[in-house]
């Protein structure tokens, strides 16, 4: 279970929106928020590639600014591999859609 920890950015005048957008995902907690537009959360999901898309969910709402990850943890995937399960590709080594 991949459990990363993010620095959401926004905008200072928007931070409450992306708080109530981020109130609606399950995989996340917020820890806080400063009145700079930072928010700092915790991204708990089942595999990396949900990891992944919960990132690219929160990145495409139109009040977010950037998404940074600043830990990842991925243990239990790892010891999949060892049991011989077909590993997960790593964050940002997907081919785009429609390319081969």
């Amino acid at each position: 279970m991949p459990i990363s920890g993010v620095v959401i950015a926004s905008l200072p005048s928007e931070t409450n929106d992306v708080l109530r957008f981020l109130a609606t995902l399950s995989q996340v907690e917020v820890h806080g928020a400063d009145e700079k537009g930072n928010i700092v959360a915790v991204l708990e999901t089942e595999s990396s590639d949900e990891m992944e898309k919960i990132i690219d969910r929160i990145s495409r709402d139109q009040n977010v600014l950037h998404v940074g990850l600043t830990y990842l943890n991925a243990e239990d995937e790892a010891e999949r591999i060892i049991q011989g399960e077909e590993p997960a590709r790593p964050f940002g080594f997907r081919k785009p859609s429609g390319t081969t």
